[in-house]
């Protein structure tokens, strides 16, 4: 006897849905394979999602070294990894203290995370300073500092450690960025700036290193959104894996730093070239102003315009 025909579309979405999740439960396992015994240095680590990314790879097997500008930070956040884990799958983290504001003595402290382990397998680079304000209202001095924190202290840091890459022909560079290093926004001078030169110079990056088996990965998202993760949620999420991927990416408020992190494990595990981690109106956003640019810039404008009506109404 045949299958009934109002049953196939609920059986074909218990099937996608099966799929679905032993897909996810094997790429969880090939990611926690994968990353083992890796040397993984992470910047700003006791960030929000600096921090949650480091447990996912300390919970994996790699070989941590975190920095951060903060010591008592770094220091809870080792306390937090080592509590929970078991010696005998995971490896006690270095720390490092980093703080990309102050230059003077990068070199010693990319001496010290190449002494950690001997080698760096993959050097996530996760470190943001962020500044909104008119430009009229922004110093110079504001704009070295913000230059410093997101373009020349990455750089640096990368430089220092390419040369024990390409001797040993293997390594990855994972630029965490924001979508502003591709879609400049008002209000952002600085911080959109710094983040168009630190992604061309790991574009550029990427081109020059392939011959040496060196990979460049570069994600970028909307801003992170802590509160969508940590506060209550107003509505019930989906139980159905299926429409709950659909809900995640018609979410348009920000990406949490849990999804942010799984993301920047998957690009390590797949070596992703470019990662956009956007719902669909950045994504229109960055085809109109590819497209359509007048059309876009006219729009911005617009908006500038209504916001400064809406301050003088106030």
């Amino acid at each position: 006897m045949g299958l009934p025909s109002v049953m196939v579309l609920p059986l074909l979405i218990v099937v996608f849905a099966g799929v679905y999740y032993v897909y996810n439960e094997v790429m969880r396992f090939m990611s926690k394979s994968m990353v083992r015994n890796k040397v993984v240095v992470i910047t700003d680590a006791v960030s929000g999602m600096g921090s949650e990314c480091a447990r996912l790879f300390h919970e994996g097997g790699a070989r941590l070294v975190l920095c951060g500008p903060n010591w008592d930070k770094l220091e809870s956040l080792y306390d937090s990894l080592c509590s929970g884990s078991d010696p005998s799958k995971t490896f006690t983290p270095k720390l490092v203290l980093l703080d990309f504001s102050d230059m003077e003595n990068i070199s010693e402290v990319i001496t010290e995370i190449g002494e950690c382990y001997g080698c760096v397998d993959v050097l996530i680079c996760n470190s943001s300073m962020k500044v909104k304000a008119p430009v009229q209202n922004l110093s110079l001095e504001m704009d070295k500092t913000v230059m410093d924190v997101n373009y020349f202290g990455p750089i640096t840091l990368a430089k220092g450690v390419l040369p024990s890459m390409i001797t040993r022909r293997t390594g990855q560079f994972v630029l965490v960025n924001s979508i502003q290093g591709k879609l400049a926004l008002p209000f952002r001078t600085c911080y959109a700036a710094s983040k168009h030169a630190v992604q061309a110079f790991f574009d550029c990056l990427r081109a020059e290193v392939e011959e040496y088996g060196i990979s460049v990965s570069t994600i970028s998202h909307t801003f992170i959104n802590a509160v969508a993760e940590n506060g209550a949620p107003s509505k019930t999420p989906p139980t159905n894996p299926l429409w709950a991927y659909i809900s995640s990416k018609l979410n348009t408020h920000g990406v949490s730093p849990s999804s942010l992190a799984h993301e920047i494990v998957r690009t390590v595990n797949r070596q992703n070239r470019e990662v956009l981690l956007a719902h669909p109106v950045p994504w229109v956003a960055l085809y109109i102003r590819s497209l359509l640019p007048s059309f876009f810039f006219a729009v911005v404008a617009a908006g500038v315009k209504d916001g400064a009506m809406a301050e003088q109404l106030k």
